[in-house]
């Protein structure tokens, strides 16, 4: 039996019109010999009736004194609904189709709910399902516990879901449908020359996604690389492949690599910079501070540690409950506020000397100050003033030729 696995998200599905673009690309899948699992989102966003913000605001949002586990019988009913809907549709166009939720399709979690964990997918009634059926389709962004709790899996559910049922099944490939056609090298909204990616690797996209790229979500990436299932990125309302996602082996960089050092490049703003120096107890510095941060439940980000003294970056919105914190620690922090982490991603960078000085010389030139920077292998960051963002992300993506 070949197994193509279609995600269609939220805009994909929000009305029939929508939909018919999609049941164009299943009738496809079809007519190349494929059973199709589809996994749906909700059916579009705020302030649309059945979206997962629209539901959540039946019951006062996130200051609900309801139960996790009464919230996520609440969310599930938004994918069970464009799971029900949408396979409606698909039996108006003759296509032999059922609608599953994600528990029925063998999805099981953890019990932490509003943000469980995939344990093990159960093929066995998807597969007796699907040799009776041309379509199934599973709503996304659920499981159940093995006590037959319903529960859902946070933001980005729905990418996981699909890519988990995929690994299960050894689908050939994982289609994710969304409005955009495919990976691009940069945010089209500020970069003006960003170009469509036709393809990348599993780590150069989890790490695009990490650090603040929107398309995919990195725990769907990190599935399908597991399981080597490729993924498609691609717009619903395209004939066209889109972006492949899959196991690209660094030596395919070696020939061209000085033509492909970076594949892309994402950003994360509104943050605040924190810079800490102490002269008394140098040593206890380090171990003071990041406690406090994480006893009061303040996420850190971007770290340099010295000798005597640390920079990191948090969140604005915690930036006045950070100042409480490191204050009553008798400390004298030092806050930068609205910055922007630039991150230059690429497996083709890997161990090429000068990289490093592109960067620095093209924001110098443009008179942006680099606030911060830190490397890794495969990813390049910098730190800079939120007002430099759009001047900097456009010099790095002409620096770098990601336009070629």
């Amino acid at each position: 039996m070949r197994v193509l696995v279609q995600k269609f998200g939220g805009t994909s599905v929000k009305n029939k019109e929508s939909r018919e673009y999609a049941i164009r690309h299943i009738k496809e899948a079809l007519a190349e010999g494929y059973k199709v699992v589809v996994v749906v989102s909700a059916m579009g966003r705020y302030p649309e009736p059945y979206s997962t913000d629209a539901l959540l605001s039946l019951i006062d949002g996130n200051h609900s004194m309801l139960s996790n586990k009464e919230k996520d019988l609440l969310l599930s009913c938004g994918e069970t609904i464009s799971a029900t809907v949408f396979s409606h549709d698909l039996l108006e166009h003759q296509i032999h189709s059922i609608a599953m939720t994600g528990g029925e399709a063998g999805i099981i979690t953890t019990s932490n709910f509003s943000n469980a964990q995939i344990k093990t997918v159960d093929t066995k009634h998807l597969y007796d399902v699907l040799s009776n059926h041309q379509v199934v389709v599973v709503a996304g962004f659920q499981g159940k516990t093995e006590n037959n709790e319903i529960t859902t899996i946070g933001r980005g559910g729905s990418d996981t879901s699909a890519t988990a049922l995929a690994a299960a099944l050894q689908a050939e490939y994982v289609d994710i449908f969304t409005d955009v056609n495919g990976i691009m090298t940069a945010d089209p909204r500020v970069v003006t020359k960003a170009q469509k990616l036709d393809t990348i690797s599993y780590t150069e996209i989890c790490n695009l996604a990490y650090q603040g790229a929107k398309v995919i979500h990195p725990r769907a990436v990190e599935i399908a690389m597991q399981a080597n299932v490729p993924i498609r990125v691609r717009a619903t309302k395209l004939n066209d492949k889109g972006t492949l996602i899959t196991n690209i082996p660094e030596t395919d960089y070696s020939e061209s690599i000085h033509d492909r050092l970076a594949t892309g490049i994402a950003y994360v703003n509104q943050i605040t910079q924190i810079k800490i120096q102490e002269v008394k107890e140098p040593q206890q510095i380090h171990v003071k501070v990041f406690k406090a941060m994480a006893e009061a439940g303040i996420s850190v980000d971007f770290i340099n540690i010295s000798p005597n003294g640390v920079i990191y970056t948090i969140f604005e919105r915690d930036e006045d409950l950070a100042k409480q914190v490191l204050e009553s620690l008798e400390l004298e922090p030092i806050f930068t506020k609205d910055c922007a982490k630039i991150s230059l991603v690429g497996a083709g960078m890997s161990g090429v000397p000068g990289v490093t000085s592109k960067i620095v010389q093209t924001l110098t030139n443009k008179n942006i100050p680099i606030l911060q920077s830190a490397d890794s292998h495969r990813t390049i960051w910098v730190l800079i003033q939120n007002v430099h963002l759009e001047t900097a992300l456009n010099a790095l993506h002409e620096a770098f030729r990601l336009e070629k």
